[in-house]
């Protein structure tokens, strides 16, 4: 697993181009803030802490850049910073890490104290994400039994994060206790994050793994096939509405009426408390071409085409939330609260 897709080295920032997987390994230095919202938006980075930490880099990047050019201030960071919370809405990962960023320096008087301490608070986000996704894959493997078919959905392991993942650093951590853990992972459409990312990485490590089109989970639940689901997330309401990638929805329901347990796993940085519940996380739209590609109908103008990128999990669908403190159990609205108390 130990592959870097996130580095920081000699002020430059590198990628792995997560859009050319999983036929090609490309790095990418992002060497302006433009490149860093691009590689946001195109989905070159993606995972809700992947992005708040290429985002806290980004800051760095284009802070030593106006310095270059006498043009580093607070003000100009924070132009900065709210064009990278635009790029991408849904995952509040994003404008969190800008936000630490900011508020590090906002005292801070000469440019080179700033680029010092900006730089230190990229480094250290990362850092802590990869001890988080440690302790959420130590604490959502309990979970799992000694032989285990596990359901995904989307990507969510090392390409995702800055450490092994979230959903998938849960299913890392139990094959090395040894379990017997096999995964089924959703194509995840319209981009194939499942497909593309999530079985590249599984295949990588010499986990067992299945492929399925997204509509054969529920017939493998009939089945009896799954024991568990985990997903990510990229926004956690007060009470526990989850937003997460199209599709979790519905894996949410179907589990329910099986009774199989749905968990999410996600660190704190991905709980919104100022928002009460799901109904006022953002939702991004993506352009139709993600679904007209998968077709090769890119040249067809005659589509209506309706492509969200997230759906809103109730939380009254969802087992457990498996965060880096711990598994939080219903009732959500008052246990969420509780456990980020603890970080205050």
């Amino acid at each position: 697993m130990n592959l870097e897709t996130i580095q920081f080295k000699n002020n430059r920032l590198i990628i792995i181009d997560q859009t050319l997987l999983p036929f090609q390994e490309k790095f990418l230095n992002l060497q302006t803030l433009e490149e860093v919202i691009e590689a946001i938006k195109s989905l070159k980075v993606r995972g809700a802490p992947a992005i708040g930490i290429v985002a806290a880099y980004g800051l760095v990047v284009h802070a030593i850049n106006l310095k270059k050019q006498n043009l580093l201030t607070f003000q100009s960071l924070k132009i900065a910073a709210n064009q990278l919370k635009q790029a991408r809405p849904t995952a509040v990962n994003l404008s969190w890490a800008v936000e630490r960023l900011l508020n590090a320096i906002k005292d801070l008087n000469t440019p080179e104290k700033v680029i010092t301490r900006l730089k230190k608070e990229a480094i250290d986000i990362h850092q802590e994400d990869k001890s988080t996704c440690d302790k959420i894959g130590t604490f959502g493997s309990s979970l799992i039994k000694p032989e285990a078919n596990i359901l995904t959905h989307c990507n969510t392991g090392f390409l995702a994060t800055g450490g092994i993942g979230t959903a998938l650093g849960v299913v890392y951590k139990a094959f090395q206790q040894n379990k017997k853990v096999h995964v089924f992972v959703d194509e995840t459409r319209p981009v194939g994050q499942g497909a593309r990312l999530t079985y590249w990485e599984l295949k990588r490590v010499q986990i067992p793994a299945t492929l399925i089109t997204d509509n054969m989970a529920g017939f493998l639940m009939q089945q009896g096939k799954i024991d568990i689901v985990i997903t990510g997330a990229d926004r956690i309401a007060a009470n526990g509405d989850t937003a997460n990638k199209i599709g979790t929805y519905s894996l949410a329901v179907m589990a329910r009426f099986h009774k199989i347990p749905f968990y999410i796993a996600a660190p704190l940085s991905t709980f919104d408390l100022s928002l009460p519940n799901g109904n006022q996380i953002p939702i991004e739209e993506r352009s139709s071409q993600e679904v007209l590609q998968c077709w090769h109908l890119e040249k067809e103008k005659y589509y209506h085409v309706y492509n969200p990128a997230f759906d809103i999990t109730p939380a009254h669908l969802i087992s457990g939330i498996i965060t880096e403190l711990g598994i939080i159990n219903k009732p959500f609205n008052k246990n969420i609260r509780k456990l980020l108390n603890q970080l205050n």
